[in-house]
């Protein structure tokens, strides 16, 4: 009974007590996640109707100064084998994105030394210059307010920067002593202040997590407003110290984009590939559970197995042209399309 009153004061109100969303992760059960997904897909289909958005994912850089727990690409991996894109290579990535359709570019990348100010705002300059109808998106991880307003400058449009946890205790569970989470918080206020669209996330089920860690999450994106919103199950990578970990879930996944979905209307929440790394219907399974973007890899495909943030990453060997086939042809099997339009939110 509880859980009933829970998700209609979530779906009324858009809002929940602290409690309330621990309750409401602690106990739930498979009737309270169809009603969670049917309400969330119909508040997707209200605000965007049956379109699924797409960005074109490149993978600039694998270099990373951080040696987060979880990565694969993190400093402490030696057997990581790293590269750089050339800027020639990101501009013919792009060049074949916006022929296929892609009209986002996310420009993503470890915290690499050799990625500078100057560097960055050429590439997102010539990006814009050479399609101006898209938008540029960066995720390269934690920079000064002077930096993050020199790549807005530039042309960057949105900026994904996950929170990973809005737990300051947990945060400290899966990073390494040089980061903090009062930076990362810094940083998405710097983002916001400077006027991108800007982007959260955390993983599910990660290690140490607990439902009290997961409600503060979502008590943190009510708060914040984010305007998108990436989870994704944890995955484990063979070379960092949590290669022994259990793996998160589909199931907690999809409830918890159900969630967030239903505290936010119009927000733009991605069906990961992480989703559907650990199920081959994973993504389906997400945007039936009130998502509505998807991020095909444009990558170099020599270079995608290397980019390999956890094992067994999906869409290292196929072309984009591929990959953007094969999510138009599974996004109409559960009555969805792909649209060409640079999604902003709503």
């Amino acid at each position: 009974m509880i859980h009933e009153l829970l998700i209609d004061q979530l779906a009324e109100e858009h809002a929940l007590s602290l409690e309330g969303y621990e309750q409401l992760i602690a106990g739930r059960t498979p009737e309270s996640a169809i009603r969670l997904a049917d309400l969330a897909r119909a508040e997707c289909e209200r605000v965007y109707g049956d379109v699924v958005y797409t960005r074109g994912l490149i993978e600039f850089t694998n270099y990373c100064k951080n040696d987060c727990l979880y990565c694969g690409i993190r400093s402490g991996n030696s057997e990581c084998r790293r590269y750089r894109l050339t800027v020639e290579q990101i501009m013919q990535c792009a060049d074949e994105g916006y022929d296929l359709g892609f009209r986002t570019f996310v420009l993503q990348g470890g915290e690499d030394p050799a990625t500078t100010d100057e560097w960055l705002g050429a590439v997102v300059g010539m990006l814009k210059r050479a399609h101006p109808d898209c938008a540029v998106t960066l995720s390269v991880g934690e920079r000064s307010r002077q930096s993050y307003a020199r790549l807005r400058e530039a042309g960057a449009d949105r900026y994904l920067l996950r929170h990973e946890t809005a737990s300051p205790s947990h945060y400290r569970k899966l990073h390494p002593r040089s980061m903090s989470y009062d930076n990362r918080m810094r940083c998405l206020q710097d983002l916001r202040d400077l006027g991108y669209t800007v982007g959260v996330g955390f993983m599910v089920g990660s290690p140490f997590q607990t439902a009290a860690d997961l409600a503060a999450d979502l008590k943190f994106i009510e708060g914040f407003k984010p305007e998108m919103c990436g989870i994704g199950p944890f995955v484990p990578h063979h070379a960092t110290p949590f290669s022994g970990f259990k793996g998160g879930t589909v199931e907690l996944t999809c409830y918890l984009l159900s969630i967030i979905r239903l505290i936010q209307p119009n927000i733009l929440l991605p069906a990961t590939t992480a989703l559907g790394t650990i199920d081959p219907e994973g993504r389906e399974r997400g945007i039936l559970s009130g998502a509505n973007v998807v991020m095909p890899n444009l990558s170099p495909v020599e270079v995608r197995a290397d980019y390999e943030l956890y094992d067994n990453k999906i869409c290292t060997g196929e072309e984009a042209a591929e990959c953007r086939g094969c999510l138009g042809a599974r996004m109409i099997s559960i009555g969805r399309r792909l649209a060409v339009d640079r999604g902003d939110p709503k």
